[in-house]
């Protein structure tokens, strides 16, 4: 079944578009069409625009616990829904259903939780001397997400945005609709106030360019690639408008001499491969210390061969079809590359898998002897692809990580946390997981370098949403 995705929720109402261009998306699986999105103009973003604006006056003057109320409505209604959001993303994106339930679907439904819970930090007041500095909501806010994680993504931005007393225009990826239209669905059925968010469907060059450039969007919020996130900050700096920016990265996991192989190896595995390496803060670089060099990329090796990949509807897969045709081409050519330049195939390649011939399937690749200089070893694959690079000692390994434009994610693994933690403040990067620990939607998630600028999530990323005004001489007189 096909599934069309027509109309725009704009001012609070649904406009139907049944003109223009329109977008495929096919079954990463199969290659079969599951939706057609009609594409929209750079009117269609200026008229949702133009009701954001209209609705920011009124919107930003409510209480805290006002939004609190209309965030945790539409947490429950993502809830009520929750199967068919998972489904959704697994038909369009490819991720495993089990992954999609878990992360998917279930990190958006806390961050609007997270969100409500936050909204009234914006009602703090700080008496500085003689003046009192209060928080704002900074206005207008363009969200412009991927498809990688397409519902997370959106609530990272929408639901902050909205606790700050915000308002919103969204446009999603073209690429996974199903989410975006379900989440209008569900604000319009909270009864979230006219214009306070709106949704338009379109291209990067075309929708999210002129939201970029609309002298009354106040802030762009955007998720991509580094090429897209460069071309967005140009954009907005012409009205100098707040730019945050989550984007590309190539982070390394640092395997120490003390580390349990037996948590290690799969541990590492997980956070390279995660919803099929389609992850900008993916670990796709393993750093070992050489004196383990052997032990440790055979068992890597061995552990990505055992790896189920397959249809993601099974909720035994562990490793689904990249996301559409052009990406499954990219990262082939990722892996042909690898070789050319000498790197050692020690699992996987770019052979197609039996049976999985029609999708979009790349097997989990693992490469061995990869030297800092090295493609695969510094450019973004975004698929399931690991490289190995070989260290003489910490300071070495510290090098290595760093040596790249990069700096979003990364990892440590060692049995003293200790020397754990200590080698965690030595990492160019935003964010540093010990042994495997858990994501934290608490804590603010964003990037340092070519990976972008601002944060996102918890108290942080609400921060974002903000101005910060200082009012001299309201309460108390200088001395």
């Amino acid at each position: 079944m096909s599934h069309h995705y027509s109309r725009f929720y704009i001012n609070g109402t649904w406009h139907q578009r049944a003109d223009g261009e329109s977008h495929q998306v096919c079954n990463p699986v199969d290659g079969t069409p599951v939706a057609t999105v009609s594409l929209g103009t750079a009117d269609d973003a200026a008229h949702a625009v133009a009701a954001a604006r209209d609705a920011f006056d009124n919107w930003s003057q409510t209480s805290s616990a006002e939004r609190t109320r209309y965030l945790l409505a539409i947490r429950a209604g993502l809830e009520a829904r929750s199967e068919e959001l998972a489904q959704a993303i697994t038909r369009e994106v490819g991720t495993p259903i089990a992954f999609s339930r878990r992360a998917q679907v279930g990190l958006p439904i806390a961050t609007f939780a997270i969100a409500a819970q936050l909204a009234q930090q914006c009602d703090a007041v700080e008496q500085i001397g003689h003046s009192q500095v209060v928080h704002e909501p900074i206005g207008v806010v363009a969200c412009i997400t991927p498809w990688n994680y397409p519902l997370h993504q959106i609530a990272a931005k929408v639901a902050y945005a909205l606790a700050a007393g915000c308002t919103v225009v969204l446009k999603p990826s073209e690429e996974a609709p199903a989410c975006a239209a379900m989440l209008a669905e569900i604000i319009h059925e909270a009864r979230l106030p006219a214009g306070v968010f709106n949704l338009v469907n379109g291209t990067g060059p075309v929708v999210g360019e002129a939201l970029a450039s609309h002298l009354d969007v106040d802030m762009i919020s955007f998720t991509g690639s580094t090429a897209a996130g460069r071309r967005v900050g140009a954009l907005a700096a012409a009205t100098v408008k707040r730019t945050t920016l989550e984007l590309g990265g190539k982070s390394a996991a640092i395997l120490l001499a003390d580390a349990d192989l037996s948590q290690a190896i799969p541990g590492a595995l997980r956070a390279a491969f995660v919803n099929a390496g389609q992850t900008c803060s993916a670990h796709s670089r393993l750093l070992v210390p050489r004196s383990l060099y052997g032990i440790v990329s055979a068992y890597v090796a061995e552990a990505a061969r055992a790896m189920i990949v397959g249809d993601p509807r099974d909720e035994h897969v562990q490793i689904g079809p990249l996301a559409n045709a052009r990406q499954h081409a990219r990262v082939i050519d990722y892996v042909n590359r690898g070789i050319a330049e000498g790197a050692a195939l020690l699992a996987g390649g770019a052979d197609p898998i039996a049976g999985l011939e029609a999708g979009y399937f790349v097997r989990p690749t693992v490469f061995g002897d990869v030297t800092t200089d090295m493609t695969i070893a510094r450019e973004e694959i975004f698929g399931p692809v690991l490289s190995v690079l070989q260290y003489e000692d910490v300071d070495d390994a510290v090098r290595i990580a760093n040596d790249v434009p990069y700096g979003l994610g990364g990892g440590i693994w060692s049995r003293d946390t200790g020397t754990a933690m200590a080698l965690a403040r030595r990492l160019r990067t935003g964010q540093v997981d010990i042994n495997g620990a858990a994501f934290n939607p608490y804590a603010p998630f964003g990037g340092y370098r070519q990976s972008g600028n601002g944060r996102e999530l918890g108290r942080f990323g609400l921060a974002e949403f903000c101005e910060v005004k200082s009012i001299q001489g309201a309460t108390a007189e200088v001395s």
